[in-house]
This record gives structure tokens, C-alpha cells and sequence, in this order.
């Protein structure tokens, strides 16, 4: 299936029913339809010919998504881009991509302005809602378009191009195919619950995972509510007023969440499925999430090169048969998807027994075609045969993945192994911590020594040498942290993960890493 499938399939079972919907902007299936046919006819009189990348820079707005799949319709191949990013990084993402149109809001015509003279290859430029001194509005563009039917062939499978975090270099276009969405989708459906037309609210970015997490709720005709900007209350008041049964936030949210004062109150009891991911949560804050939300918390594990579904825990496996929670699985990354293979790996390349660490490796149609114009780093991923994560993990008896560690984050103390994110797993137990940092900093004795930066939670204070004793009760000496440090805000990627790259660096630059425990 294609992006636009996905869109038509949603119509087929209801052209009239709720599609895309922001404040008071709704759009049916039938009107998404019939956008994209005028979409998919100007990309034609442009000039963009099938297999042309087209860029979409905007945040989370309905009209911007619905360009996607006019894209689709002409045969194109989205590349979404963050609009976070600095001008730098888009700049070098739309040259490298090869994009040779953008379409952008007006929020981002200065940055449009700053970048276009050092993009020759983008051809066309139109703005969302409303005209620019260089880009016409998208309804002049649009103009007498008609929206009659319009089906063009795709030139091979790719369906779009999405850059990686761009943390370890330039970032990378991971080229993934419309089987890869499909496996990504067929996975979703078979993993966890629909009943009915879902209502899909998606607060997270539309150009990460929210967004793709909406082909499958489109393909049973369900309804997508979009969030201009992150707000809990409304989050929360939206769940109730438009019986919202599926969402997604990375676990930064979920932390504030909990937090939120009107959670109490809050009446969530449309909700079937829950999902956390982008980032490892803490197995403390799951448990208070059941609690607090109810039983639908729901997680998926997976990278840009191997969408969302790697593995998989649906709201009953947070639960034991009895209907305990299931504490000894809570920090799993779940089970891997029926249609995916999952192994663990060790630097010679042979996959490792049941309960041995090594490197999280991933094959079938879930994993991308490849990076683009990259074949270096595609084969350097592919290695045997299987696409490598960069994750350290292990597979248990139940067939449970748990991810110990990034490879590159793993800390080298006195000649053992100490998995930063065993060590955020403790921190993140004890109740003044909101969220935590690992990492290894040099050391004259230890080689590394092992520094915790924490984040408390608001009002609170921390009581640097109890949570030491705290660690160190609970996985001792050599993992606990030689050094502690309280910072009133972590840095965060575009989708909430923390930059320990720039945790490390901030500690190095104020001295920390010459100082000795």
C-alpha cells in the first residue's frame, strides 16, 4: 500500500465520517480526497514528476498533513522535515534529499528565506496560508486544479525519506518503502486494541512518530484530532471531549503528565491503547501510569530504520494472569512483532543464546530499503545480514527483548560494564527524581566513573549522598554513581529524548571531567 491507500481505504468505509480535525477545522475523508487530487494536479503542472521528493516544514496542522497524501497521490515521495531544526540542518536535509519542492508555513517563511538561495534543486516553494514576496499561498497554487480522480503509478516503492537525529553527524535519509509502512501497520493492528473507529489524538510531532501512527487508525476510517502545540490540560480535555481511544507521547510527557493537576479528574475512559516510546521509561513511572491512567498503557520499541513495531507490549502484558501488575517486565521493550525476526548479536556476528547481551539486530519487511545516496552506511547497517540498532539488549526466557543500553552510552568503570540505563532505571525510583542522566565521564583511577545528572521534581530537593546510598543498595558500588549532579532541566532532542552527547560535553566544559570522586 501507498500513503494515499491508506487515505482511500479510510474513505471506502465512509467518505462523510471525520478524518482530520484542529479546533474548529474539520475535514471529511471525502475532503482529504478531494484535496489531494488538486494537490496531486499542481505537483503535476510544477513539474514534479513521479519519484520527486517533495518537502513538508510545518508543525502539527491538518492542511500540512493532508498535503502528504497529495503528494502520494502524484506519486512523490514525502520527506518530512523538523521543524526544530536550524537552518543548518534543513538546509543541508532538503540539498542531500534532493527535495525539489517545499511547501511550509508561514510560521517558517524567515527560515525559508534564509535557506532558499543555497538551495538550487528546490524549484517550487508554496506556502501554506498565504502568499510570500518568493512562494505563492497554497491556494494560489492550488488554483483551478480540478479534484477529479487522478491515480499515477509509482516509479519504484519508496515512500519517503525521513532524516535520523542527525546526533552522530549530518543526519541520514532513511529511504522506507510503502512495505515498510505496511509491516509497520499490519503490525500495530495485530499488536494491540482497536475496537471501532478509533480516534487517534496526536499531540507528538506529525514528522515523527505521530505521524505514521495515523496510517493504520486511517485505514479502519478512524478519526485523527491534531494538537497545534504540546498542552496537557487540553490534552486531558481532549481525550474526553472527542472520546479519543488511541494516543502516543514519549515518556517526558508521560512524566509531566502524571504531574499534571488534572489528571485526578480527568475522565479517560475512552481510551483502549496508550503507547510510550521513543525513548526508554522508567519502570517506577510505568507502574504509577497504570495506576494513575488506567490499564491501556501500551509500548512499541523501533527506529526510524525499522518503523516503530521492532517489538511490542500491549496494555495486557503490562499485567499478570491474576491481574498484578507484571513488575519483573514493566522496563522490557516487549515482545518482537509476529512479522519481525529479532536477534542478539556480538561483534563477530553470531547471534547469541537466550539471555546473553550483544546488539539488538532486526531483518524482514519492517527494515528500511536503506540510506539514500549512502551506500556505505547501508552496508555498515546490514552487516550479516541483519540491520543493526546501535542498541545493547537481551532476549529472556519469554521471548521478552530488554534494551540495557545504547552501544555507544555504555560505561567502562574500573573494568566492568555498567549500562547507563540500568543505573536511570534506580535513579528514576526514588521519589524526588523526575528524570535522570548517565554517562561516563574520565577518570584517573576508574577509567570512566559513572556521574548522574538529575532533574527533580518541581518544589523538590535533592539530598545528593542519600540517592548514592539509594543506588548502591539497590545495584551496588561499582554501578552506583561515583558523582552527582542536579540540573533543573535536562536537554532534550526534537521528540524528548536526552542529549547525553551534550550532558557530557556540559560537564566537561565546566571542568567536571577533571574533577576526581
Amino acid at each position: 500500500m501507498r500513503l494515499i491507500d491508506y487515505l482511500d481505504k479510510g474513505a471506502s468505509l465512509g467518505a462523510a465520517a471525520p478524518c482530520l480535525r484542529m479546533g474548529a477545522v474539520l475535514l471529511s475523508y471525502g475532503d482529504v480526497q478531494r484535496f489531494s487530487y488538486r494537490v496531486a494536479r499542481a505537483l503535476q503542472r510544477s513539474g514534479i514528476a513521479p519519484g520527486s521528493k517533495v518537502a513538508v516544514l510545518s508543525g502539527n496542522d491538518p492542511v500540512a498533513f493532508a498535503c502528504v497524501f497529495g503528494l502520494s497521490r502524484a506519486a512523490a515521495v514525502w520527506c518530512p522535515i523538523n521543524p526544530r531544526n536550524e537552518a543548518a540542518e534543513n538546509r543541508y536535509v532538503l540539498d542531500a534529499f534532493d527535495c525539489s519542492c517545499l511547501i511550509f508555513h508561514s510560521n517558517y517563511a524567515p527560515l525559508v528565506e534564509q535557506m532558499r538561495a543555497d538551495l538550487p534543486k528546490v524549484t517550487t516553494l508554496v506556502c501554506l496560508d498565504k502568499p510570500q514576496p518568493f512562494a505563492p499561498s497554497l491556494d494560489q497554487w492550488l488554483g483551478d486544479a480540478g479534484d477529479a480522480s487522478i491515480d499515477v503509478p509509482v516509479v519504484d516503492d519508496v515512500a519517503m525519506i525521513a532524516g535520523t537525529g542527525g546526533t552522530t553527524g549530518q543526519p541520514k535519509g532513511v529511504m522506507l518503502s510503502g512495505r515498510n509502512l505496511e509491516a509497520m501497520s499490519a503490525l500495530t493492528l495485530m499488536g494491540y486494541p482497536f475496537e471501532g473507529r478509533p480516534v487517534y489524538l496526536a499531540l507528538a510531532p506529525l514528522t515523527h512518530a505521530a505521524g505514521v501512527l495515523c496510517l493504520p487508525v486511517m485505514a479502519l476510517g478512524g478519526q485523527v484530532v491534531i494538537m497545534p502545540k504540546p498542552d496537557l490540560g487540553e490534552f486531558l480535555g481532549l481525550i474526553e471531549g472527542h472520546g479519543v481511544t488511541h494516543t502516543f507521547l514519549p515518556p517526558t510527557l508521560i512524566y509531566m503528565l502524571l504531574q499534571h493537576p488534572q489528571l485526578a479528574d480527568a475522565k479517560l475512559d475512552s481510551l483502549q491503547c496508550f503507547w510510550y516510546g521513543a525513548a526508554p521509561m522508567s519502570a517506577a513511572r510505568l507502574e504509577e501510569a497504570l495506576q494513575k491512567i488506567g490499564p491501556v498503557m501500551a509500548q512499541l520499541f523501533g527506529q526510524t530504520e525499522a518503523p516503530m513495531m521492532i517489538s511490542m507490549m500491549s496494555p495486557r502484558d503490562h499485567f499478570n494472569n491474576d491481574g498484578t501488575v507484571a513488575r519483573q517486565r514493566l522496563s522490557s521493550a516487549g515482545r518482537p512483532g509476529p512479522l519481525v525476526q529479532v536477534g542478539v548479536m556480538n561483534g563477530d556476528g553470531a547471534l547469541l543464546p537466550t539471555g546473553e547481551s550483544g546488539e539488538i539486530v532486526v531483518r524482514g519487511s519492517l527494515v528500511m530499503l536503506g540510506y539514500y545516496k549512502d551506500a556505505r552506511a547501508t552496508e555498515e547497517a546490514s552487516r550479516h545480514g541483519w540491520h543493526h540498532t546501535g542498541d545493547i539488549g537481551y532476549l529472556d526466557t519469554d521471548g521478552f527483548l530488554y534494551i540495557v543500553d545504547r552501544a555507544k552510552d555504555m560505561i567502562i568503570s574500573g573494568g566492568f560494564n555498567v549500562y547507563s540505563a540500568e543505573v536511570e532505571q534506580v535513579l528514576m525510583q526514588h521519589p524526588d527524581v523526575q528524570d535522570s542522566a548517565v554517562v561516563g565521564l574520565p577518570d584517573e583511577k576508574w577509567g570512566e566513573r559513572v556521574v548522574a545528572v538529575l532533574q527533580p521534581h518541581a518544589g523538590r530537593q535533592l539530598d545528593v549522598e542519600e540517592i548514592k546510598a539509594f543506588v548502591k543498595s539497590r545495584i551496588g558500588s561499582v554501578k552506583a554513581p561515583k558523582q552527582i549532579e542536579v540540573w533543573l532541566d535536562l536537554p532534550r532532542s526534537k521528540v524528548g529524548k536526552v542529549l547525553k552527547k551534550e550532558v557530557r560535553a556540559a560537564l566537561l566544559s565546566d571542568g567536571e571531567g577533571q574533577r576526581r570522586p
